[in-house]
C-alpha cells in the first residue's frame, strides 16, 4: 500500500483520462495515488477478437466486470464465457487472458493493490512510436510486476 491519502473521486458517464492503444481505448477511473494505494480501476472498449496472450500479474488481483458484449475468459486451463453483468476474480499470481466475443465488449479492470495504469500508459506511448516488438511489450510488462508466458492457447475463442 501507499502511504498517499485516498481522494474523493467522481466521475460522470464518459469521464476518465484516456488512453489510446491502437486497436482499443481504455479510461483511467481512479490510480493508485487517488486510492491511496487501495485499487485502480480503468474501463476498457475492445474490438471483436481482441485479447492479450497469457500473462501472469505477480503483484495484483485483477477483477473484471463486464459491461456489454461477450468475453472469452482463460484461467487455469479452463475458458469461461462472461457475458454483459460477468464478474470475475482473479487473485495475483494465475495465469490468464482472455478474448472479446463476437461484438465489441466493454468491462471494468479492477486491480488490487492498484497497478497497470503505468503499464497501459507505456504501452500506449510505445504504440504511440511504431508497433512494439514483442520483446518491447514484454520489458514494460516485466517492470510493472506482469510477466507474459505466451500467446493464448490455440482453439481459445
Amino acid at each position: 500500500m501507499s502511504d498517499a491519502v485516498a481522494e474523493i473521486i467522481v466521475l460522470r458517464p464518459g469521464e476518465g483520462r484516456h488512453i489510446d492503444l491502437g486497436g482499443f481505448q481504455m479510461s483511467v477511473k481512479a490510480t493508485g495515488s487517488e486510492t491511496g494505494g487501495v485499487f485502480s480501476l480503468l474501463e476498457a472498449d475492445e474490438p471483436p477478437g481482441f485479447g492479450p496472450p497469457l500473462h501472469i500479474h505477480h503483484d495484483a488481483a485483477e477483477a473484471f466486470y463486464v459491461l456489454e458484449g461477450e468475453y472469452i475468459i482463460f484461467l487455469g486451463g479452463r475458458e469461461v464465457s462472461c457475458r454483459a453483468g460477468s464478474f470475475v476474480f482473479i487473485p495475483a499470481g494465475i495465469p490468464h487472458g482472455f478474448r472479446v466475443g463476437e461484438i465489441a465488449g466493454r468491462k471494468l479492470n479492477f486491480y488490487t493493490p492498484a497497478a497497470m495504469v503505468g503499464y497501459f500508459d507505456e504501452l500506449s506511448d510505445a504504440i504511440r512510436n511504431g508497433d512494439p516488438d514483442p520483446a518491447d511489450v514484454s520489458q514494460i510488462a516485466h517492470k510493472y510486476s506482469m510477466e507474459v508466458i505466451g500467446p493464448v492457447p490455440e482453439g481459445y475463442a
